[in-house]
């Protein structure tokens, strides 16, 4: 807004002054000098908030990668820049760092772009890649425990539901596969499955990162054979939005669709 009342300030002063009624609207210099100054500070940050306000994977690993240019480019002030625009930029940059001052919000957005294939390690500062890779472990090591006790468990559900009984089944001939079915393989130790989990995050580190554009949630999908582990982390970190616009853009279209005198339609009319 600030900036069209700018580009147009020459038609507007020009129409106001015609009429006594409006003369006293002609914007003075030091009404312009106001509105130059706030939008030199603001104008730079539209391009970021439409960006973080997209619906298309946007998630919470973005702002990392966001933030960091506003602190070392965009919101650093200039020589050129007058009193307003510099504090302005101060007060926005102040209530940024403020905002994501929390150290347990600073480590879900470190580890939410550590699981992003568009940026990996790239905006996480080096002292804390050791603390980021120690979490992602743990929670890869916790996974696992959970996948293997819902594996064991579904196992002994099926193996319940489906045994014959002894009294009315005859017994066959065995199979040389039967054999190996009842000789359990012992599960992995603990030393065994740390560099499993060690090899999967160092391959997934040394992969090439993907192209910006790209949707990290399509390059899981694609990947997770090849990260099992990784993968589950991803889609539980990637499924953050980075802002409330995508769900108030739903809110927004579900009222203009249900309202007063269109409150009982199905779903097959929304």
């Amino acid at each position: 807004m600030i900036a069209r009342v700018l580009e147009q300030c020459q038609a507007l002063s020009q129409v106001l002054s015609e009429d006594r009624k409006t003369r006293h609207l002609v914007p003075t210099w030091q009404d312009t000098e106001v509105l130059g100054s706030i939008n030199a500070a603001l104008h730079p940050l539209q391009d970021f908030t439409d960006a973080l306000s997209g619906e298309t994977y946007v998630s919470v690993s973005y702002l990392k990668p966001v933030l960091h240019p506003l602190k070392t480019e965009t919101l650093v002030e200039k020589e050129d820049d007058t009193d307003l625009t510099k504090a302005i930029k101060s007060r926005a940059l102040g209530y940024m760092e403020d905002k994501y001052s929390d150290p347990a919000i600073q480590e879900i957005l470190d580890v939410a772009s550590f699981l992003d294939p568009r940026f990996k390690m790239g905006y996480i500062r080096q002292e804390n890649i050791p603390d980021i890779r120690a979490r992602v472990m743990l929670e890869m090591e916790q996974e696992e425990k959970r996948a293997r006790l819902s594996t064991t468990d579904g196992m002994h559900q099926s193996a319940a539901e489906t045994e014959p009984s002894t009294s009315t089944v005859k017994k066959g001939k065995q199979s040389l596969g039967s054999f190996f079915k009842s000789t359990a393989v012992p599960p992995a130790s603990s030393v065994q499955l740390e560099d499993t989990m060690e090899a999967e995050l160092n391959s997934y580190l040394m992969t090439p990162a993907i192209d910006g554009e790209q949707d990290p949630l399509a390059w899981w999908k694609v990947h997770r054979v090849n990260f099992p582990r990784l993968s589950k982390l991803a889609r539980k970190y990637l499924c953050i939005p980075a802002t409330s616009s995508p769900s108030e853009r739903l809110f927004s279209a579900g009222g203009n669709v249900v309202t007063c005198e269109r409150s009982c339609l199905k779903p097959a009319d929304m």
